[in-house]
């Protein structure tokens, strides 16, 4: 047996991720599980590149950003601790763990449908599950290469923190895709986003009378807070617009010769 390095995070809410992960690498194998991320590497390749550890911090980093996109749930990671484990059970302690704030929040109804044989037609908590998995994994493979994908998940995740001003953040996605592409139409017919999504992110940012939105100074009358409804909307909107651009990304770089 030889020297194993173990890092070790703390994340809230346990459940971000539903269920347990394991992912493999190369160099290590990572297990994400009930608040906890464990990932083991070899100490002839940790002391070769001891950078890795905070590449694969920003690798998880990816992942929970992921997973924040498609829930709208703020999620907190500690940074991570690491021990050397010994052959002989020794065991060395290095400790930079920050406490974890917990965020309680209202559970999802999830729906499967069964055929009248039993077998399983649509499970909706697989199917958001394998969703977030998915995601997440593109995320991780091109947001520290893609300034604007930095960018755009930036923006989602300010809006996630910062609810007072929700609106203003979510329709910087839409006015950076636009800066990328060179204006509306030409974003519209690259990333298959319709007419209709486009003008209605507009106007639940820009042109109603909303505390959260980009133009509250220059309303008039009373302002209101957004409904609910409204801002699962936005969401949505600003949502499918990174996905569309994340397949965008996706796409054109298997397509390279």
């Amino acid at each position: 047996m030889s020297v194993i390095v173990v890092l070790e995070w703390q994340f809230s809410p346990l459940d971000y991720f539903e269920e347990p992960i394991t992912i493999s690498r190369d160099d290590y194998t990572m297990v994400i599980e009930k608040g906890k991320v464990e990932v083991r590497i070899p100490a002839t390749i940790y002391d070769a590149n001891q950078s890795i550890r905070g590449v694969i911090h920003e690798a998880l980093n990816d992942r929970f950003l992921g997973i924040e996109l498609l829930s709208h749930k703020p999620y907190e990671l500690s940074k991570s601790s690491m021990v050397r484990l010994y052959p002989d059970g020794r065991r060395d302690i290095f400790l930079e763990v920050e406490p974890c704030r917990i965020k309680v929040s209202v559970g999802m109804v999830d729906i499967q449908l069964v055929d009248k044989d039993g077998n399983i037609v649509s499970d909706t908590k697989r199917d958001r599950i394998e969703k977030k998995k998915s995601l997440a994994e593109l995320i991780s493979t091109y947001r520290a290469t893609d300034t604007l994908l930095n960018s755009l998940l930036n923006s989602y995740h300010v809006s996630v923190r910062d609810p007072a001003n929700e609106l203003v953040h979510l329709y910087e996605i839409r006015d950076a895709l636009s800066a990328q592409f060179g204006g509306e139409e030409a974003t519209k017919s690259m990333l298959n986003i319709s007419s209709s999504h486009w003008s209605r992110l507009g106007q639940l940012c820009n042109d109603e009378p909303l505390r959260q939105g980009r133009h509250r100074g220059k309303s008039i009358g009373i302002l209101r807070d957004a409904t609910e409804f409204e801002l699962a909307e936005a969401r949505g909107i600003a949502r499918a617009m990174v996905e569309s651009y994340l397949r965008h990304l996706d796409k054109n770089t298997h397509n390279r010769p």
